[in-house]
This record gives C-alpha cells, structure tokens and sequence, in this order.
C-alpha cells in the first residue's frame, strides 16, 4: 500500500495555460523540434528558469541475466540535431554504449517545464562518422576532453581520490600538447521513428501531436487524446 502521510503529492495541483498546438502543426516534426528549441533557448535567456534548454532523458533497455527486458534512462545533453536526427555524445563502454550497441533503439524525452511542454522522440541510434565525432571533440573545453580520458565511464572506481588521480595522469600523459579523441568515445545519432509533442493546456485536458515515419519515408501525424 502506498501512502502519502502529508498528502504533498495527492494534493498537488498546477495549471497549464501557457499555450496551445494546433492542428495544423507543421508537416515535418523536426521543423517543428527546430521552432521548440529556439523558444526554450529564448526562454532560459528571457527568464533564467529553464537552464538546460538541451537536457533530455535517454533510455534504452538492457537485457538481465535471464534475458528479461530492463528499461534504464539518464539525463544527457543533445549536441547536434538536423533532419537526419537528434545527437549525443558519449564513451562508447559506458553502460548505454553498450545497451545500444546490443539493442540499438532508444527514446528521448526533453522536458521544458517552464513552458509546459515536452517532446518525446523514439527510434534507431547509430554512431555518428568519425568526422562528426573528432569536429565536435575540437569545440570541447579542454578540461572536458581530458576527463573523457580519465574516466571509464560507468565501470567502478574505489574513490573519489582515486578518480581524481586518474585525471592527473591524463593532465600529464598529454602535457603540453594537444588531447585527440578517443576512439572509445563519440556520438550517437537517433533517427526518429515517431516523434509526439505534448503541450500542457486547461484542465488536464493536452495538446498531443504525434507523427510517424511512413513507408515512402515521409511524416503521418495525428492528434492524441490527452
């Protein structure tokens, strides 16, 4: 039995009245992604409440031991997007490179709370050209290349002395020079199969636009019930 003894969660109760998805939303979704991205940019520049416009949560699923299906999410930060998808950077042995190397399919949610919306994207991830990976590892802070050195991302380490001893070692193995990529690490492109935009209206009662790729490889969109 569930409870909630100060009954903070059963009484919660927020409005949504900030806007509206019409009908006649346009034909491509990542147009429409496109338009969405800018406002939440402008509104982290306008009001400063939404400080992660390219936040989203990735899941993928991993396979238990008996070869049960277990869904995984994490917050991660979109790099790049265009009409051939959505991308995100990563080590290619931490744990979702490795879900998506076994099983590469995965949906992404980005939650713009302070407009009331949200975009949920799903479909099938490849890893990005080595060109694309190395053009965006070039624009990183160098700080951040030497950690993507340092650290094995999502196997284990004893402490956090001993995490930072392994970025000391990659401060020095690449003193003075510059810090090449990896090759362990890089993007991971979704190219979208469906793709909803949900905008929060009165009483509960939601703007849902869904689309779908078609055979001929173009866009079916229909509206959702809330």
């Amino acid at each position: 039995m569930t409870t909630d003894p100060t009954g903070r969660l059963a009484g919660e109760r927020t409005d949504y009245l900030s806007g509206s998805l019409a009908d006649d939303a346009p034909a491509d979704p990542l147009a429409l992604f496109d338009v969405w991205l800018g406002e939440a940019f402008a509104r982290r520049s306008e009001h400063g409440d939404l400080p992660e416009p390219s936040a989203a949560v990735l899941s993928t699923v991993a396979l238990g031991a008996d070869g049960t299906p277990r869904p995984r999410s994490r917050t991660v930060l979109l790099k790049g997007h265009d009409a051939r998808g959505v991308v995100v950077y990563t080590n290619y042995d931490s744990a979702k490179g490795r879900e998506l190397a076994a099983l590469p399919h995965a949906a992404l949610l980005l939650p713009w709370y302070p407009l009331q919306r949200q975009v949920r994207i799903e479909g099938a991830v490849e890893q990005v050209p080595a060109a694309e990976s190395d053009a965006y590892w070039a624009q990183r802070p160098r700080g951040s290349q030497l950690g993507a050195w340092a650290s094995c991302q999502s196997h284990g380490i004893g402490s956090r002395e001993a995490l930072e001893e392994q970025y000391a070692a990659a401060e020095q193995r690449f003193a003075g020079g510059e810090v090449p990529r990896p090759e362990f690490w890089g993007g991971l492109r979704l190219r979208p199969r469906r793709m909803e935009f949900w905008q929060g209206r009165a009483h509960r009662v939601h703007d849902r636009i869904l689309y779908e790729r078609a055979a001929d490889g173009g866009w079916g969109r229909r509206r959702l019930q809330p």
